[in-house]
């Protein structure tokens, strides 16, 4: 069986689950690495014995015309070139999330990829855990009634990762960004992929980056491709927003890298008429049982356990195959960029906006 020849473009960071995915998946082949530090770059290259190393990746493209998949996993702001470039090649391509710096450039990615007829996933891993799993089950069967609110939290107390994360001309935004939309996706995808209609959002600069505390920062990044762009935290420290959606649902989202709290947490919880369900991290169901309160743990896992970056790049070359359909599509990536350009409109004018 002919192997999938994969690329890399974006070798620091995130892109270690990537390859660990495509390693584990024998149906494709590691082929090539494209990043533009070069020491990062050469060292990635020797410990996984690629020998395909460029700095540009429409280099890479003339080069190698043979890639066949794409992992882009590059600061935020070069998801879309890089992911367009790839397309343009042929190549099916994974972008990590979120998609793009805005929905108008996601939309230009989008579009790309359906003229070529190639694959285009995203990278909300949320949908691919034990609880969503359960939890979109649970929906299906009736379990939660009319879905009509829901909360979501992924708050960090000292967990600004600095580096290119706090410069907003290469991420886009703060925690809102970087955080939020896991929890947004994840609830929309519980609840069945509901389209935004409105949102209030607010961001806060209050913390920045709390380097001169003695406490060592959580999250901190330690990889130096990712570091440059150190000293500057022009980002928010904390952004809260509350979502309408087309099926009458209010989602409540609070995300944060610096904020002045005890305990730090990842909570979601989706509400409806015949019950509800709290993830944190395990799954748990409210509702009622003989006319008696009731709160419902599971014998299976359920929390997040991190293998799920594996299970979405599989799912992934699947779909490539034509054996599945993608999970993560590039018109939830949409949706999501919707959100997050409302989201920091509606923090500047202070006023609600309408997402069409």
């Amino acid at each position: 069986m002919k192997k999938l020849k994969v690329a890399i473009i974006g070798v620091g960071g995130i892109s270690g689950v990537h390859i660990d995915g495509y390693l584990s998946d024998p149906r494709c082949e590691l082929y090539a690495f494209c990043d533009i530090n070069e020491k990062t770059l050469k060292a990635k290259g020797e410990k996984y014995g690629i020998t395909r190393l460029y700095t540009d990746y429409n280099q890479m493209f003339i080069a190698c015309p043979e890639i066949d998949v794409v992992s882009v996993c590059t600061w935020n702001n070069a998801h879309v070139p890089a992911g367009l470039a790839a397309v343009e090649n042929g190549c099916h391509v994974f972008c990590e999330k979120p998609m793009a710096m805005s929905a108008e450039e996601a939309e230009k990615l989008k579009l790309a990829a359906e003229k070529k007829n190639v694959k285009l996933a995203l990278g909300f891993v949320r949908r691919f855990g034990k609880d969503a799993v359960l939890a979109r089950e649970l929906v299906e069967n009736g379990m939660l009634g009319d879905i009509y609110y829901a909360k979501a939290e992924y708050l960090r107390r000292n967990g600004n990762p600095r580096g290119w994360f706090s410069d907003k001309k290469l991420s886009g935004g703060g925690p809102m960004i970087d955080l939020g939309v896991h929890v947004i996706d994840l609830v929309r995808y519980i609840a069945g992929n509901p389209l935004p209609v409105a949102v209030y959002g607010a961001t806060f600069v209050k913390l920045g980056d709390r380097h001169q505390l003695h406490d060592k920062p959580n999250y901190l990044l330690s990889d130096e491709a990712d570091e440059r762009g150190s000293g500057v935290c022009d980002v928010e420290d904390l952004a809260t927003a509350t979502i309408r959606f087309d099926n009458g649902m209010i989602l409540n989202v609070e995300t944060s890298y610096s904020l002045n709290i005890g305990e730090e947490s990842r909570r979601v919880q989706v509400l409806g008429d015949k019950g509800g369900i709290t993830i944190n991290p395990d799954l748990v169901y409210h509702g009622e049982i003989l006319n008696r309160l009731a709160d419902i743990t599971f014998a299976t896992p359920t929390r997040f356990a991190g293998t799920e970056y594996s299970d979405e790049i599989h799912a992934f070359i699947s779909a490539v195959e034509g054996k599945e359909q993608i999970k993560a599509t590039a018109a939830d990536g949409v949706w999501l960029m919707k959100i997050l350009d409302a989201i920091y409109e509606s923090a500047r004018t202070q006023s609600e906006v309408k997402i069409k």
